[in-house]
């Protein structure tokens, strides 16, 4: 069975997954794509073979729907996919805020439809070998956690997303666009979050899209974490992530994201250091890799998500990463908007 894909977008994401998919070890055949812009869907579908159609006969043609437009579109587009019964990936954000993003959930829920979110950091190597090293018993208990995420403002360079400059499309800025993956980790990684405090500011003058913002989360388990997420003009610098960990007794710092650095340190032990390869086998063998192969990915190596997705369409499985693992990061990152906004005040958060 080779399943046939549509996506809704023809920018630098969907060429991204494209990739993706030739790669993921499960037949698969583009063959269609919408865009708004009609002269970027005919060139995307002269490069790939596909067919640039009309949103209604996108769905209709596809058994499997990539939506990767701006954010806004995306609860939209996702209900057409659920209401035709096809499997349907969304890039993240799911949506511009979470109550939206729990209407989608409900929405994929109450089709049956097989359906994926992109937050592709719990796909990399680094992350998935902090988790390991975290749940050793050597390590005791998480103390702090700070993670650093800086990108050039993303309406240039090889993004020129330039929706990404307009609140009624994007929704917000960086904390929102591009820090849900962060905010994410933080949450898959050290657990529920009992409150958050944020502040954020717009250095660029773009009305409610955030460039700078710093947050403070404390955790269920008594842990204290930051998270600094920032849009900048530097474009030699397109995306830097920086994680350091202080456990009672294990210290960890990575440093990249597919192209990572991972450094630790148990008390009464030598430093360790793992990147590239070695860090992927490490990663695969630690036993919390389950998203399919190893692939070229960005500037170092990923497991292919579309792979596990793709065999779950085929199978009518569970995929690794539905829509409702997004919502823990999406009411957060609500919440942090909501302490911005109030000039940094707690806010309590419990699990949605």
């Amino acid at each position: 069975m080779t399943l046939r894909i549509g996506f809704h977008g023809a920018g630098f994401i969907t060429r991204a997954h494209r990739w993706l998919l030739e790669h993921a070890g499960v037949p698969n055949q583009l063959v269609a794509v919408h865009d708004p812009d009609g002269a970027r869907a005919d060139r995307f579908a002269e490069q790939t073979g596909a067919a640039a159609v009309s949103e209604h006969a996108l769905v209709e043609l596809a058994d499997v729907v990539f939506v990767c437009t701006w954010t806004s579109e995306h609860p939209r587009l996702v209900a057409d996919a659920a209401d035709a019964r096809r499997a349907v990936f969304c890039e993240k954000p799911l949506a511009v805020d979470a109550p939206l993003v729990e209407q989608m959930i409900a929405g994929v829920s109450k089709a049956g439809v097989v359906n994926q979110v992109g937050l592709i950091l719990r796909f990399l190597p680094g992350y998935v070998m902090v988790r390991h090293l975290l749940d050793d018993e050597r390590a005791g208990h998480v103390m702090t956690v700070n993670l650093s995420d800086d990108q050039y403002l993303p309406v240039q360079g090889q993004y020129a997303s330039t929706w990404r400059a307009d609140p009624a499309r994007a929704g917000r800025g960086a904390l929102l666009e591009h820090s849900i993956h962060d905010v994410d980790i933080l949450h898959w990684t050290f657990g529920p979050v009992r409150s958050v405090s944020a502040v954020a500011r717009q250095h660029h003058g773009l009305p409610r899209i955030d460039d700078a913002t710093v947050a403070r989360l404390e955790f269920e388990s008594g842990a204290v974490g930051t998270l600094t997420t920032v849009w900048h003009d530097v474009l030699e610098r397109p995306n830097m992530r920086r994680l350091e960990i202080l456990c009672e007794r294990l210290y960890v710092a990575l440093e990249g994201d597919s192209d990572a650095v991972l450094r630790w340190r148990f008390a009464g032990e030598d430093e360790h250091t793992l990147s590239g390869v070695e860090l992927a086998d490490a990663a695969r063998a630690s036993g919390g890799e389950a998203a399919g192969p190893l692939v070229p990915f960005g500037a170092g190596h990923g497991f292919n998500p579309m792979t596990r997705f793709l065999e779950a369409v085929r199978d009518g499985a569970p995929p690794p990463l539905p829509f409702a693992e997004a919502a823990a990061a999406h009411h957060l990152v609500d919440a942090m908007y909501q302490s911005a906004e109030q000039g940094g005040t707690v806010i309590e958060v419990g699990e949605p």
